[in-house]
């Protein structure tokens, strides 16, 4: 067993860490520099309940850059290789954000709060760094900082309603990806429909970090006739739905295209926007790998394999599996890989585990479920 994180002034602790003591958090992660709750000691109810109900989740890491300024708008277009002059205010929009290689830096929600005022929903990454010098460098007129916003989620098919009770009917309407600034009690919010599993929900970007406590217990209570209890990301939904995780699912050389993100990329996007010119090329030449699925041959549940195993086509390496979970709903091991696109569903290959174990598979398309 791994020892607790050590307490340390360079992790800090979000507007939601006390409740989530109080409520019983058995563990955390570190990301975006901001402890994450990753687990409330019930594994299989609290997958459960996303499933068929509803869950509230701590996701106060995933932290906000803001661009603000008369040049926002025209930052966010040279760092996003998606055409964005379609996008209207309160919109958010799914972007990649690549490096001039076409490398991907991370994959935001971008919303439009203003014409002059946008941000960048991250994962975990320094990405501040990277506009605050790309911004720099074209000498553009914008302010880019650390908004004071932090969201809670609320995810499951149940999540509407809990939602709901919290704001009124309108919110059933809401598209995905919408959101409006609203409040409630008092208490300065960001409600957007959007969240990082596939069964529905919301996230309350909370804008005053001093009521935490608060809005947790709110959300809480207007979510107790409907089941709601504390959760964290779903390890195991997000692979059944083949949901993308930045850092995880990518190294240092994975573009767009290998990961499912080509539809978000223009490759008429403007000529300053960073990165175009190799996505231009990459498009051009054809992606060297692929995002997989991989249905494992092993009776028992797996452990999680934090080495990206090798995933070998009988003798070659024909890439790595970068997640892997045992699947309720499919009652069998499943995982995610990055493969040379050679690799088809069907295919048979053997993933070698943390351990030196191989176990045998068949490569899947996404999502499984």
């Amino acid at each position: 067993m791994l020892a607790p994180l050590t307490p340390s002034p360079r992790i800090r602790r979000s507007p939601f860490f006390d409740a989530t003591v109080a409520d019983g958090v058995a563990s955390f992660s570190v990301y975006n520099h901001m402890y994450m709750p990753t687990g409330f000691g019930d594994p299989a109810g609290e997958y459960r309940r996303l499933i068929e109900g509803v869950s509230m989740w701590d996701v106060a890491c995933e932290r906000q850059v803001e661009l603000e300024g008369p040049d926002a708008g025209r930052l966010a277009q040279i760092l996003c290789p998606r055409k964005l002059g379609g996008m209207k205010i309160g919109q958010g929009w799914y972007v990649p954000i690549c490096d001039h290689a076409g490398t991907l830096l991370n994959d935001p929600i971008l919303l439009k709060l203003a014409d002059d005022r946008y941000w960048l929903s991250i994962a975990d990454s320094q990405l501040r760094f990277w506009a605050s010098a790309v911004a720099a460098e074209r000498g553009l007129d914008v302010r880019v900082t650390e908004p004071d916003a932090s969201p809670l989620a609320v995810q499951g098919p149940k999540a509407v309603d809990v939602v709901a009770a919290l704001f009124g009917d309108s919110v059933r309407s809401m598209g995905y990806f919408r959101f409006r600034e609203t409040e409630l009690d008092g208490i300065p919010l960001v409600l957007q429909r959007s969240g990082w599993s596939k069964q529905g929900g919301f996230e309350l970007y909370l804008r005053d970090g001093s009521r935490g406590t608060e809005l947790w217990d709110k959300v809480k209570a207007a979510g107790r006739p409907f089941g709601i209890a504390p959760g964290c990301p779903n390890g195991t939904e997000r692979i059944e739905s083949g949901l993308l995780s930045w850092g995880g699912d990518t190294d240092w050389e994975t573009n767009p295209f290998e990961v499912r993100m080509g539809k978000y990329v223009d490759l008429d996007a403007p000529d300053d926007t960073v990165g175009i010119q190799a996505l231009r090329r990459i498009a051009a030449n054809g992606a060297r790998r692929h995002q997989m699925g991989i249905a494992l041959d092993h009776g028992e549940p797996l452990p999680l394999q934090d080495r990206r195993p090798k995933v070998f086509s009988g003798a070659t390496m024909a890439g790595r599996m970068t997640a892997n979970a045992f699947s309720p709903r499919l009652g069998i091991n499943i995982g995610l890989a990055l493969l040379g696109t050679g690799a088809g569903p069907g295919d048979a290959v053997t993933v070698e585990l943390d351990d030196g174990r191989r176990v045998a598979g068949e490569v899947r398309d996404l999502p499984f479920l």
